[in-house]
């Protein structure tokens, strides 16, 4: 065997101490309360905001995918997660530089000037024989795994962030519609008892009583405009783009988002694959599984390989040979090391389990509250409009002197709240989809490109 071949296989050849790093057992139930137990498969690549079928919306998220701040700030932790991985292996257990120089002398006692150039060429390499150089590399490796993993969790956490604010956003116009009937309604209303009042049937306390609930309506349009505006700066923040282009076309209006239909959640053991926070507490875990390897390496002698080539004018030299290095006298302080890793690593474990706990009782509850707030939506969409039914017939009733004013603003306030109710309901149900989707962690690879508009959001 070639002597280059014989360091190689030194090199990697020997034995790695410490544990080896394997998933630990965790007892999850075999489906989600309330749901099935069929699986979903991986979800990480699924674009599941394009289900809502609003055209601006999957634009927006195609845009954001490619240039928000926080993604691509994730994105560049993985490239020096990535160059600090290279470090390891073989890169760190060589070491070695060439130096020169040259120098020019003279004087009484030589025969003119003379030139002296020197070369020095040295190199060690540590024979990795119980596995310390390769633990490290195991631990940057699972460092990459888990800047990867976190790029993932930033990008679900941005899916959530600008769904929910282009959601208000839909609904506070959709308040803003619903105020201006309200208006309308309310300044027919003040028409009728300004009527009633100059045929003497209605007194001048009641045409101030219908002005002010009229003014009160009003009042609320520049809240609901401030709130829609906030929601769409909020969006230019996360688009990383400037507010006004933005503004103009979210300006041109489009119908809430409604809740789209079923949402799988799969069953919880798929969860230890598709949501990057469990990954990322995983890799961590691997990580300080490794430093255990690491530090318990250190307990043992070390080993390496250096030499040296000197030429120096017309002479010539080199020297070869193994240093070995045995720590004897700080074993109380290597143990201790080795120890306190060995806790990180059980610390690691732990906080990997509590986020898988975490991540089922989000789909969890996440589902719980589709369920529910579809539901509300529901009754509350009816009950507006029974109310709407109500507040015609009262304006007619009222108008014919067959109810009183009192009865008229009672009906008419109903209606207002059960209507504003009612849009605040859709909404809730349509981003409670959405929080079921990210916490199974569906998305999460997705990039912009290839993302296909279709379709405007229908009632």
């Amino acid at each position: 065997m070639k002597p280059h071949y014989v360091l190689i296989g030194l090199l990697v050849g020997g034995c790695a101490v410490g544990p080896d790093y394997q998933r630990p057992e965790v007892a999850l139930p075999a489906r989600f309360d309330g749901a099935t137990a069929q699986r979903i498969g991986a979800v990480a690549s699924e674009k599941w905001w394009q289900t809502y079928n609003d055209v601006m919306l999957t634009r927006l998220v195609t845009r954001g995918l490619a240039q928000n701040l926080d993604v691509l700030l994730a994105t560049e932790a993985v490239r020096r997660a990535e160059a600090q991985l290279r470090e390891t292996g073989i890169n760190a257990a060589l070491d070695g530089a060439a130096t020169g120089s040259g120098e020019v002398f003279g004087g009484d006692a030589f025969d003119g000037v003379s030139n002296l150039g020197t070369a020095e060429l040295g190199a060690s390499l540590v024979i990795d024989i119980f596995g310390g150089i390769r633990r490290e590399r195991e631990g940057a490796l699972a460092s990459v795994t888990a800047a990867r993993a976190d790029v993932e969790t930033v990008r679900l956490a941005w899916l959530a962030e600008l769904l929910a604010n282009y959601s208000d956003a839909r609904k506070y116009q959709e308040l803003l519609a619903l105020t201006r009937d309200t208006i309308r309604a309310r300044r027919e209303t003040v028409d009728i008892t300004r009527s009633k009042y100059e045929a003497g049937a209605a007194t001048e306390y009641e045409v101030a009583e219908a002005r002010a609930l009229l003014s009160n309506a009003r009042a609320a349009l520049p809240q609901y405009a401030a709130l829609f505006d906030a929601s769409v700066y909020a969006i230019a923040t996360l688009l990383n783009e400037p507010a006004n282009p933005l503004m103009a076309q979210m300006q041109k209006g489009a119908p809430q988002l409604r809740t789209p239909g079923g949402a799988s959640t799969g069953v919880p053991a798929e969860l230890l694959r598709n949501r990057p926070d469990v990954r990322r507490a995983e890799a961590d875990l691997a990580s300080a599984v490794a430093d255990v390897g690491v530090a318990e390496a250190a307990l043992y002698p070390s080993l390496s390989l250096s030499g040296t080539v000197v030429r120096a004018g017309s002479v010539n030299a080199w020297s070869f040979g193994p240093e070995l290095s045995l720590p004897i006298f700080n074993q109380g302080q290597l143990r201790a090391s080795r120890d306190a890793e060995i806790s990180a690593a059980k610390q690691a474990e732990i906080t990997w389990r509590a986020a898988v706990m975490d991540a089922v009782e989000d789909v969890q509850v996440a589902q719980s509250n589709l369920h529910r707030y579809r539901q509300r939506a529901v009754l509350l969409r009816t009950a507006a409009d029974e109310y709407g039914h109500a507040l015609e017939l009262a304006q007619e009733n009222y108008r014919r002197g067959a109810i009183t004013l009192l009865d008229l603003l009672e009906t008419d306030r109903n209606t207002a709240s059960a209507r504003i109710s009612a849009a605040s309901a859709v909404a809730d149900a349509a981003e409670a989809w959405a929080v079921l989707k990210i916490a199974t962690g569906a998305g999460s690879a997705a990039t912009g490109a290839g993302s296909a508009a279709t379709g405007q959001a229908s009632n």
